[in-house]
This record gives structure tokens, sequence and C-alpha cells, in this order.
């Protein structure tokens, strides 16, 4: 089993990003080879400043291995490092569909967003995720739920190229957690969390200290009643309680009976102590890591070696499936 995922570097990592993706690659080091890149590549399709992306990669680094990932069990590295990626992607849009990239929600969104610029590279942002992921024969893509899209996309251009070419490609599955697969704004919860289109205080960071913590679940929206169970009708309600059931590695309906009768103060109270429980050890260890620059480099670099190898096996088959480049010598 080959598990794949890459993370953007942009906008500080909130509790959504944790649940969702985060640990997800933190469990994948148990159930597999786990390959995970920080997407470099990717955050060059919006406006963006580029000391400020390389402090965000050592910034998204220096959480990432806080939060558990360890190079010896993982491949970690930075996407730029590792070339095959664009290449694989230019020769990946021969088989994608223009139609298919017109209708991705995310793109929608982001493009509508920027009053200046919409860049090409925002619009073929699928086909280089694509690329990461089909690079290394992934057969598992641990993703948040707003992913799902995506990863349908990367099977499709699997298909019509293993259909094209020769069966060289893998066709991978999103692995979407049951519980926290999409935590929501706590001051709109109708709006998945987000550090850059979400409210401040409904937006609860990774790095956040214990009292931000605590202040932004006190006043996390609720409603007019008293009952802790989940409903259309109680977003902000159904969001603490999927929140404090993926923290604690428990169901929803669990949550619900244990606060049955208690009211929301009390659901907030327990949501925050769990959230400081399990993040305040990722923080500290963050301030131990992103002072040493020079070591989250090599580990990057090593990962990227490692990453590269694999990688340019499958560009070399891809390549000549394609009639690209010169006959490869066999012997």
């Amino acid at each position: 089993m080959r598990i794949f995922s890459g993370i953007q570097p942009t906008g500080r990592k909130h509790l959504g990003n944790y649940i969702g993706a985060i640990t997800q690659y933190v469990d994948g080091q148990d159930r597999g080879e786990a390959i995970y890149c920080i997407v470099d590549l990717h955050a060059t399709g919006v406006p963006y400043q580029p000391a400020g992306l390389r402090e965000a990669v050592y910034d998204t680094a220096a959480t990432l291995l806080a939060a558990g990932l360890d190079p010896e069990r993982c491949i970690f590295f930075r996407q730029g490092d590792v070339h095959e990626h664009t290449e694989l992607c230019w020769l990946l849009c021969s088989v994608t569909a223009w139609g298919d990239l017109n209708r991705m929600h995310q793109f929608k969104e982001k493009a509508g967003a920027e009053r200046e610029l919409v860049s090409a590279s925002l619009f073929f942002y699928p086909v280089l995720q694509a690329a990461d992921v089909l690079a290394y024969r992934a057969h598992d893509v641990p993703v948040g739920d707003d992913q799902r899209q995506h990863v349908e996309l990367m099977r499709d251009i699997a298909q019509r190229f293993n259909a094209r070419f020769g069966e060289l490609l893998v066709v991978p599955e999103h692995r979407i957690p049951e519980v926290g697969a999409r935590i929501m704004d706590l001051q709109f919860p109708e709006r998945k969390m987000s550090t850059t289109g979400g409210s401040e205080q409904g937006t609860v960071l990774v790095l956040d200290e214990p009292a931000a913590v605590s202040r932004k679940f006190r006043s996390a929206v609720t409603d007019s009643g008293t009952e802790v169970r989940r409903s259309p009708e109680k977003p902000g309600v159904s969001n603490l309680i999927e929140i404090l059931a993926a923290v604690r590695e428990a169901t929803p309906e669990q949550v619900e009976r244990e606060f049955d009768g208690s009211g929301y103060g009390a659901l907030k109270q327990a949501v925050a102590e769990a959230v400081i429980a399990r993040l305040t050890p990722v923080r500290e260890r963050y301030q131990q890591l992103r002072g040493d620059e020079a070591l989250l480099e090599r580990i990057l670099a090593d990962g990227a070696e490692k990453a590269r190898a694999i990688a340019a096996g499958t560009l070399a088959e891809v390549r000549e499936a394609m009639g690209v480049g010169p006959v490869r010598r066999r012997g």
C-alpha cells in the first residue's frame, strides 16, 4: 500500500487541516509506504511574495513534523525539488478534458476571488495535483472532503491514460475521514474553516495559545435551543459535536449521549479542553523545530532524493509509452 498526499504552504494551519489531513498523514505511516509533500508549486497560482512562500514552507514543515511525521517512517519533501512533477503534469494534460477542469468547484471559487489575474496555473492546478499522486503510483490519497472532486479527476486522468497508452498508472482511491472531514467556521458554521476566507474568531489555529482556543470555542455560534444533537437546523452544534468526536477519536453518537441534557456551555468547554490537550504538544514541538531552518532543509532535501528515485521511474515509463524522447536503452 503506497500512500500520497500534499499540503499547501499557504496560510497558517488550522484545526480543519489538522483533523482532516494532518492526523491522517501521521496515521498513514503505520498503514503503508507514506509519501507526503509540501506543494509550493501549487501556491504560485495565486498572488504571493517569494520570501513569504519560503517562510511558509518552513512553517508547514515544522508543523507537520511537530504533529508526528517522522522522516524515518515516511518520505517528506518539497514539491518544487522534484522536477518530475511538472513534466508529468504537461504529459497528463494530453489526456485531461478541458471541460472537466472548467467544472472544478475550487477553481471557480478561487478565480472569483482574483481581481487582477486569473492565472492559467490556477486552472491547471488539478492536473499538477494528479501528477503529484500518479508519479508515485499511490493507491491511497488521504484528503479532506473538499478534495473529493480533485481525486475523482485524477482517477479519470489515470484511466484515460491507461486506456490510450497501456496500464502504467495506478488509479488511486481517496481516503476521507468518516468524522471531521469538513470542519466549519465557529462563527459562520455554514462555511468551511479557513485561514483565507474564514473569520478570525471562528478559525482555531494549530499554533493558537490555549487561552485563544478557549475564547474561540466559548464564543462559537450555536442556536437558541439547548439540545446537543446533530441536525441541519443546528450547524454550529453539529460542528462542535464533530470536532469533539474527531479529537477524542469517538463517534458523534457517543458525544451526543454524553452531553444529553447538559447544554451548550458544557459542550463548548469540553471541546476547548480536548482541542487544547491535543494541540499543545504540537505547538511546543513546533517552537523547537521552527528555529532550525538548516535541519528543515536537510529533511526536505533527503526526502526529495527518495521521492525523485520513485517519480523518475514512473516518468521514464510514461515518456516511452507516449513516444516522447529517445527509445529507452535496455539492460
